[in-house]
């Protein structure tokens, strides 16, 4: 079985079809998604799409881009609704220096709260990173000293010394679709290296449709493009490549995993 483990099914996007897409998804063999938590102000709205099915998940944090303009979330704020059984994750979290939507200070003060929750509740912390390798390493390394927390870096396409520390650190790596573009060659030579044990799958749907289906919309179902390019990549088998996939997210994401059982 597949695994989505970053979608984003509550944006509306999927307003017109939300159930047919979750359904599709079913069909063509991913059966558990984490629908991920972009502002905390929309979390309720997360949780309504989570609470649908019990193969859907959901997490809860504040992206940042939208730090600015939510208002500031505390670790207490964080670790009330991680409470939720169907919460299994903190996050979308992070940092992006390329549209520069919300300052860096704001951006770093609300990394470090999330990873805070993570730490204490050692829910897997949901990192976004792009143009911000160096801060990045600086705070996880910092952070990590502190204590331990589980983390993904999701939709990985940051540069090579930020894969090394970040498994160096214990963290895994998820895989989107980028992974299937024509200019992901070095993407591509970064993840060959990856330990398989620690990659996760995932869309980040409604965004970046794998090849084939690049320019569509993206959805759950499509992430089977992006496990043929996986295994391709590490050589192997595609069942194998599914079936460890797998096992790495529920060994991160250990709630999910208690509740599937």
């Amino acid at each position: 079985m597949l695994v989505d483990s970053h979608c984003h099914l509550d944006f509306d996007n999927f307003d017109e079809d939300r159930d047919e897409t979750i359904q599709r998804a079913f069909e063509n063999n991913v059966k558990l998604l984490v629908t991920i938590c972009t502002h905390y102000s929309k979390f309720k709205q997360v949780l309504s799409v989570a609470v649908k099915d019990p193969r859907i998940f959901c997490s809860v944090g504040i992206h940042p881009h939208h730090v600015e303009e939510e208002v500031e979330v505390t670790v207490e704020n964080l670790i009330q609704a991680a409470e939720n059984p169907k919460v299994i994750g903190i996050g979308e979290t992070g940092l992006d220096f390329y549209y520069q939507s919300s300052s860096r200070n704001g951006q770093e003060k609300s990394f470090r709260t999330h990873i805070e929750a993570s730490r204490i509740t050692q829910l897997p912390l949901i990192v976004h990173s792009r143009d911000a390798d160096q801060d990045m390493i600086r705070i996880l390394t910092e952070e990590t000293k502190r204590g331990s927390f589980p983390c993904v870096l999701h939709c990985f396409s940051s540069g090579k010394i930020l894969a090394e520390i970040a498994i160096e650190l214990g963290f895994y790596l998820s895989l989107s679709g980028i992974l299937t573009f024509k200019n992901a060659e070095e993407l591509r030579s970064i993840i060959k290296k990856i330990p398989l044990d620690k990659l996760l799958l995932e869309t980040d749907s409604p965004f970046l449709a794998p090849v084939p289906k690049r320019g569509k919309r993206n959805e759950p179902s499509f992430i089977i493009y992006t496990a043929q390019k996986g295994a391709d990549i590490k050589e192997l088998n595609l069942n194998t490549f599914i079936k460890t996939t797998t096992d790495n997210f529920f060994r991160l994401f250990s709630k999910a995993h208690a509740l599937e059982n």
